[in-house]
């Protein structure tokens, strides 16, 4: 029985049971995602030949534009097609007889020999000036920086076609800047100078261009790897004693040696097949002696008409690429494996 003020009376059953006011009841069993799907509500990698389907495009595109042509390649170099054969639309099978004159020619050697000295000069000289101007940037202040950063941006996105004729316009015989430079340095025999008279001489111009073109991108990776070097370290060096090129050797090498062999790396590839610099400077010449071996096979297959020769020279290329970068493969397979 309860007594309310005014008066009246209520019954209630004594076993009715207490509701908190303005809680709300909560179930004992709490609703959430099931087992079965994947945390965060994302759903599934699909699964069957959905993958497959979705990645084949890429796969179709990359046979048909690289594997494709390189079956072909290989096959026209088993092949003794010349001139006449090519308009007679004659394919006679000749097996190895283009390889066994390839390796028996002296001239042969003598552009694999001038190659690998082309790429170890260039690539030597990339790696060392683009990380000499990669330790610049990184000591030099904000706005010299993003100076110095245009620069490289600019040269390394300067088409080669036309970087080859401002090499050209400055080593040229008659309007040349630099024989004008040579004279006004009081240097004589320098009136109309020809700067590509030998093969050797043109090679330098070529390598002059290619490092300039080169640079720009090991220097800016070099910076970009500098920036995760720990001030903490170079601290440390200072306090020991370091000097600059204890520092490098000691603290900046051991931890960019990946960033090393990866760019030199790529750097060799770039160099060994550096077709458009040699050939659109003097077209491999003069007398063809500053050909390396892609300008070689494409002066036997184009202007020679020599067409199966040139597939076995284009072959013995790569599988001379694919040995030399073989080894250089287990260096960075064992680096990673240290890590």
């Amino acid at each position: 029985m309860t007594v309310h003020s005014q008066g009246a009376t209520t019954s209630a059953p004594q076993d009715a049971p207490r509701k908190s006011a303005g809680r709300p009841q909560v179930s004992a069993t709490r609703t959430g995602p099931s087992d079965t799907s994947p945390r965060g509500g994302r759903k599934s990698l699909p699964s069957g030949w959905l993958p497959y389907l979705l990645v084949g495009p890429a796969v179709l595109s990359l046979a048909t534009l690289l594997l494709y042509p390189l079956i072909k390649n290989v096959i026209l170099s088993f092949q003794d097609i010349n001139k006449i054969e090519f308009i007679q639309r004659k394919y006679p099978f000749a097996g190895f007889a283009n390889y066994t004159e390839l390796l028996a020619d002296s001239r042969f050697w003598t552009v694999v020999v001038r190659s690998f000295a082309f790429t170890a000069a260039n690539v030597a000289l990339i790696m060392v000036l683009g990380s000499l101007i990669g330790i610049l940037l990184n000591r030099l202040g904000k706005k010299m920086r993003l100076v110095l950063s245009m620069a490289l941006v600019m040269a390394w996105a300067m088409p080669i076609v036309a970087s080859v004729q401002v090499f050209r316009w400055l080593f040229d015989e008659q309007f040349g800047v630099m024989n004008w430079v040579m004279r006004t340095a009081g240097f004589s025999g320098y009136e109309q100078h020809n700067w590509m008279e030998t093969g050797l001489s043109t090679l330098v111009i070529v390598t002059i261009l290619v490092v300039w073109g080169s640079i720009p991108f090991v220097a800016l990776n070099m910076y970009a790897g500098l920036t995760t070097v720990g001030a903490e370290l170079y601290e440390a060096a200072r306090m020991d004693g370091a000097n600059g090129w204890q520092t490098f050797w000691k603290i900046v090498f051991p931890n960019l040696k990946p960033f090393f062999l990866i760019t030199t790396f790529l750097e060799v590839i770039w160099v060994f097949k550096a077709f458009t610099q040699v050939y659109a400077m003097n077209k491999g010449g003069p007398d063809r002696a500053s050909e390396i071996l892609p300008v070689f096979a494409y002066v036997e297959g184009q202007s020679q008409a020599h067409y199966g020769l040139a597939a076995a020279i284009s072959v013995l290329t790569i599988l001379i690429l694919v040995i030399v970068m073989s080894f250089y493969f287990r260096l960075i397979l064992k680096q990673e494996e240290e890590q």
